[in-house]
C-alpha cells in the first residue's frame, strides 16, 4: 500500500509538475516578449518622431528657401526696369515741356506694362514725391493710400543699402504685398501681387498629409495660410504663437504639436505645424501589429520567436523607407527634387572618380504659363509629369535628373571617361535628341498641347569645378538660348557673359 501510495505521490508530483513548468515557461516567454515588444514601440516611437521632425524640418526650409527665391524673382523682375534709361532720369516733379513729359512718360509705361505681363501683378509702375504715377497703379493702391500715396509708399523702404523693401498687411490690408524701390530721390517703383500668389510657393506635395503652412511679418501676423483664408491677418493659434516667438528658428515636438519656425528675409517667419497624433498615427497601427504578433508568439513561443522579429523590424524599414523617399523624389515628375539633385550633384563632384566626365544642363519650359492659362492647372501638371518621363527616357540610369523649379528641370550627365572632345560631343547629342522628343511628343496635333523648351549647358572642369559655378554658367547659357528665340541649346562659353551685358 506504501508502494502504491508512493506511485500516486511522484505521478501526482509530475501531474502538477508539467503545469507549473508550462507556466513557468509561459512567464518566462511572456516576460520575453513584453521587454521585446516594448523595446520595439520604444524604437518605433524614436525612429517615426525623429524621421517626422526631420521632414519637417526639411520641408520648412525648403518652403523658406522657395520665398526667398521667390521674393528674389520679383525683385529680379522689378530691376529690369532700370534697363530704361527714361524711367530713372525722367522727374515728374520737375518743369518739363508738355510734349515731351507725355512721349517720355509714354515710354515708361510702355517698358513697364510689358515687365508687368511677365507676371500676374496688380501694381507695377512708378510714384513721383508729387503723387504723380506712370504705369499700372492700381485704384485700390490709390484709394488705399490716398494724399499720402509717395510718402507711404516710400516708408516702406526699410533696406538702406539696396533702397527697397518689403511691406505685408501695409495699413491693414493683407491680400496684397508690396515690394518698393528708390528710382531716384523724387520716385519710387511700386510693384504688388495678390497674397494669395504664394500658393504656388507653400505647395506641400503630400509628403506629409496635415500639415498647416503659416507665413508671418515681424509682428506674427499672418500673411499666408494653407488651413484657411479666414486667418489672413490675424495672429497663429496660441500654442503656435508663443512657440514662435519663443524660438523663431528651431523645431520641437511636444504632446500636442510638431512645430518647425524658420526666419525669411524681411524678418518674415514660415511656420509649419502638424498635430502630433496625426504623426504618430502610424505608429498605433505598428502597436497593434506587435500586441498581434506578441500573442502569436506566446502561444507557439519558438517557433513564431523568429518571424517576430522580422514582423516588427519590416513596418519600421518600410515607414522610414517610404518617408526618405518621400523627402528625395518629387511627387509629381517621379525625379529628384531640387535639394536632393544638388546633394547628388555635390557629392557626385566631391568624389572626384578617375576617368569621368560630367555636364550640367538646365531645361526651361517656353511659354509654360500659357498652358495653365488656356488649358488648366492639371492639364499643366500633366505636361511636367510627361517631362519626367521624357528625361527618364533620353538619359541613363547612372545620370540624375531633377525638378528645380516650377517649369525648370535639370540634368546632371555623369560620363566614363576622359576624351573631351568625344564626352561634348554626346552631351550635345543628348540636347538634340531631347529638343526632337520635346517637338515629337507636344507637336500640338489635333488640339494637343504645343511645347518647346530652352535649354543651357555648362561642362565640367573647363566650366566651373563646383555645382554652383556649373549651375550659374548653365543659366547664362540658357537665357542666351532664350534670347535666341527658344526651341535651342546653348552650351555655355566665356563670351557670353558680355554679350548678355549689353
Amino acid at each position: 500500500m506504501d508502494k502504491h501510495n508512493n506511485n500516486r505521490s511522484s505521478s501526482g508530483a509530475v501531474r502538477y509538475l508539467k503545469p507549473l513548468l508550462i507556466f513557468g515557461y509561459g512567464l518566462i516567454i511572456l516576460i520575453a516578449i513584453a521587454v521585446v515588444s516594448r523595446l520595439a514601440i520604444k524604437k518605433t516611437d524614436t525612429v517615426l518622431k525623429n524621421k517626422v521632425s526631420s521632414l519637417t524640418s526639411s520641408l520648412n526650409v525648403q518652403m523658406k528657401l522657395n520665398l526667398n527665391s521667390y521674393l528674389e524673382r520679383m525683385e529680379t523682375i522689378s530691376a529690369l526696369v532700370f534697363a530704361s534709361e527714361e524711367a530713372y532720369t525722367y522727374d515728374a516733379t520737375a518743369n518739363n515741356d508738355e510734349y515731351e513729359a507725355l512721349e517720355t512718360e509714354s515710354l515708361i509705361s510702355d517698358k513697364l506694362y510689358d515687365l508687368c505681363i511677365m507676371e500676374n501683378f496688380v501694381d507695377y509702375g512708378i510714384v513721383y514725391s508729387n503723387n504723380h504715377t506712370v504705369g499700372k497703379i492700381s485704384n485700390g493702391t490709390k484709394d488705399q493710400f490716398g494724399d499720402n500715396l509717395y510718402d507711404l509708399l516710400s516708408s516702406v523702404i526699410t533696406n538702406e543699402r539696396t533702397n527697397d523693401g518689403w511691406a505685408a498687411g501695409f495699413r491693414g490690408n493683407f491680400k496684397r504685398i508690396y515690394y518698393v524701390k528708390r528710382v531716384h530721390e523724387n520716385a519710387v517703383l511700386v510693384v504688388s501681387f495678390y497674397s494669395s500668389e504664394l500658393e504656388s510657393v507653400f505647395d506641400n506635395p503630400e509628403v506629409i498629409e496635415d500639415m498647416e503652412v503659416r507665413l508671418t511679418n515681424a509682428n506674427f501676423d499672418i500673411i499666408y495660410s494653407s488651413v484657411s483664408d479666414e486667418e489672413i491677418g490675424k495672429f497663429p493659434p496660441e500654442h503656435i504663437l508663443d512657440y514662435a516667438k519663443a524660438q523663431k528658428s528651431s523645431t520641437i515636438m511636444d504632446n500636442d504639436y510638431l512645430i518647425t519656425v524658420s526666419e525669411c528675409a524681411d524678418d518674415w517667419f514660415v511656420i509649419c505645424s502638424i498635430p502630433t497624433e496625426i504623426i504618430l498615427s502610424e505608429k498605433n497601427d505598428v502597436y497593434k501589429y506587435i500586441y498581434i504578433v506578441a500573442i502569436i508568439v506566446f502561444i507557439i513561443a519558438v517557433i513564431i520567436g523568429t518571424i517576430l522579429s522580422i514582423q516588427i523590424t519590416n513596418p519600421i524599414t518600410d515607414v522610414v523607407t517610404t518617408l526618405d523617399t518621400k523627402a528625395h523624389i518629387d511627387q509629381l515628375t517621379g525625379i529628384f527634387n531640387k535639394r536632393s539633385f544638388e546633394e547628388y550633384a555635390d557629392r557626385r563632384l566631391a568624389e572626384n572618380r578617375p576617368n569621368e566626365s560630367h555636364a550640367l544642363i538646365l531645361i526651361d519650359l517656353d511659354n509654360f504659363k500659357d498652358i495653365n492659362d488656356n488649358f488648366g492647372h492639371a492639364e499643366g501638371d500633366a505636361v511636367l509629369s510627361r517631362v519626367g518621363d521624357i528625361l527618364k527616357r533620353n538619359f541613363s540610369e547612372n545620370d540624375f535628373l531633377g525638378r528645380l523649379g516650377g517649369d525648370e528641370f535639370g540634368v546632371f550627365i555623369n560620363y566614363e571617361g576622359k576624351d573631351r572632345s568625344k564626352f561634348k560631343k554626346l552631351a550635345k547629342k543628348k540636347c538634340d535628341d531631347l529638343l526632337n522628343s520635346f517637338r515629337s511628343e507636344f507637336n500640338g496635333d489635333d488640339g494637343t498641347v504645343k511645347l518647346s523648351a530652352s535649354i543651357g549647358a555648362a561642362v565640367h572642369p573647363e566650366n566651373g569645378r563646383t555645382f554652383h559655378e556649373l549651375y550659374d554658367h548653365s543659366d547664362t547659357a540658357l537665357y542666351t538660348s532664350k534670347k535666341r528665340g527658344k526651341n535651342t541649346y546653348t552650351f555655355y562659353e566665356k563670351y557670353l557673359e558680355g554679350v548678355l551685358k549689353k
